[in-house]
């Protein structure tokens, strides 16, 4: 018998040997010989897992939301062990500690690395790197449509029209998703690969952005990245991940959609043309903007990646890590939306202590959403969660020897799930050095990071949020 978490962990074990496949063709196309018995290795026991669960007789009751949230928090722990493989069989000397951080810091889709020089890594595990960041974003973007009913109805209704999922439909949207997913990933690469990038280049970059991924396939951004023109189609390619998937999905078939299904995605919007504003006319101090373009958009995006830029103004990147992008996209942070809806919440309610006899409704300006009390409490929690996981590991790391503002970024950087660089002021922070016991905090709080709102949530909602 299968239950529903053999059959979900198996259906992205067939995803993984589908990637090792083409690591074999890689590696057969470029004559990489020594490494082809390595990913076939990895192609046959996951095809094999893969299989086993599809062809065996499936055995599923009422699925309860606290199984589904078990098997995608499993997902998150051991999919990387099946990732982490090709580093350990390939590379000499390698720890398991530490193949296991580069495959988790990939699917987690963070970009923290343990080589100092990616020169030494052949180009089929630069492909490797790349491909478990794609992958980590195609799973966390089903495992929200696995545990959709644990957000607010609004918020659902920006995305279905459908307030809970059976089966079928989990399957018809995850199924949509797919096919956006790589659609987009395609339009990405063409798009670098005609802005003069290398094909390697761009296909790698590809899997980094629609994923909100970290690992570059090159040690430096810069070396690839060198003209102002690549600089912002690399800027306006990043914003794919800053908006919702279906973002362009939905204006192709405008007219089957509800104008609702735009709602966080305009404020999104002029949250983005703020922000550009302020950063043309305040801080432009080098006329460089297109440099402080590009690391506008890799923050809000929580991708994190850039080229050299002010060092004073890291601190203003952090907020702009920790406020993040779309509910429905790869990016991670509490999400603006959810912190504006907070802010004019807060608001309503200090103007109603101070007019008693005035009626205020928690309505979403220019659309028909109306927010209940509970959809505000479940955000505040979530500021409140971070805000206890940062406070943790800050300390975790702290008392492992990392000095206190190193500390403080990088636990920002982690629950993010955001790449150290010249945004953070952490660009010559290395991994390899660290102790076992910080690297085994970060992973934890790396998958965190990822499903926090899709667990953490729903626990505060059963016990704190009864209705």
């Amino acid at each position: 018998m299968v239950n529903f978490t053999q059959l979900y962990l198996g259906v992205f074990s067939i995803f993984i040997a589908v990637l090792s496949f083409l690591n074999i063709l890689y590696c057969y196309y470029f004559k990489l010989f020594l490494n082809i018995n390595n990913f076939l290795f990895i192609f046959i026991i996951t095809l094999f897992f893969g299989l086993i669960v599809f062809f065996k007789k499936k055995n599923f009751n009422k699925i309860t939301i606290y199984q589904k949230i078990f098997t995608v928090i499993l997902g998150y722990i051991s999919i990387p062990i099946l990732l982490s493989i090709p580093y350990y069989l390939i590379i000499n000397n390698i720890s398991f500690i530490d193949s296991y951080f580069e495959a988790i810091s990939g699917f987690t889709s963070t970009g923290f690395t343990i080589f100092e020089n990616i020169k030494h890594l052949d180009e089929s595990l630069i492909l490797w790197r790349s491909s478990s960041q794609w992958l980590g974003g195609l799973y966390f973007l089903i495992s929200i449509i696995l545990l959709i009913d644990i957000f607010d109805n609004n918020l659902k209704k920006s995305l279905t029209n459908f307030i809970n999922f059976n089966s079928n439909e989990t399957i018809k949207q995850s199924f949509k998703i797919g096919i956006v997913y790589l659609s987009l990933t395609i339009v990405i690469f063409f798009v670098l690969y005609f802005s003069d990038l290398r094909a390697f280049n761009s296909f790698n970059l590809s899997l980094s952005l629609i994923s909100s991924g970290g690992f570059l396939p090159v040690n430096s951004l810069e070396l690839i990245i060198n003209t102002k023109f690549k600089e912002i189609i690399l800027s306006l390619m990043m914003l794919i991940s800053f908006f919702s998937l279906f973002f362009t999905y939905n204006l192709l078939f405008f007219h089957k959609r509800n104008i609702n299904f735009f709602s966080e995605d305009l404020y999104l919007g002029f949250y983005l043309i703020i922000l550009i504003s302020f950063f043309f006319l305040f801080l432009n101090i080098d006329d460089n903007f297109s440099s402080l373009f590009l690391a506008i958009c890799s923050s809000i995006s929580n991708i994190g990646f850039s080229t050299n830029i002010p060092k004073n103004l890291s601190f203003i990147f952090l907020i702009l890590i920790i406020i993040g992008g779309s509910f429905f996209s790869t990016s991670s942070g509490i999400r603006f939306f959810k912190l504006f809806l907070l802010f004019k919440f807060s608001i309503n309610e200090l103007v109603s202590h101070s007019k008693p006899k005035s009626l205020f409704i928690n309505k979403l300006p220019f659309f028909s959403f109306n927010f209940s009390n509970n959809d505000f409490h479940k955000y505040f929690v979530s500021v409140i969660i971070f805000i206890l996981s940062l406070s943790i590991l800050s300390m975790m790391l702290t008392i492992s020897g990392i000095n206190s503002e190193d500390a403080f970024k990088l636990s920002i950087l982690t629950l993010m799930n955001t790449v150290n660089s010249f945004t953070s002021g952490l660009s010559e922070f290395t991994f390899y050095d660290l102790s076992i016991f910080s690297k085994i905090s970060i992973m934890f709080f790396m998958i965190i990071g990822r499903v926090e709102l899709i667990s953490i949530l729903i626990i505060c909602k059963k016990f704190f949020f009864k209705t």
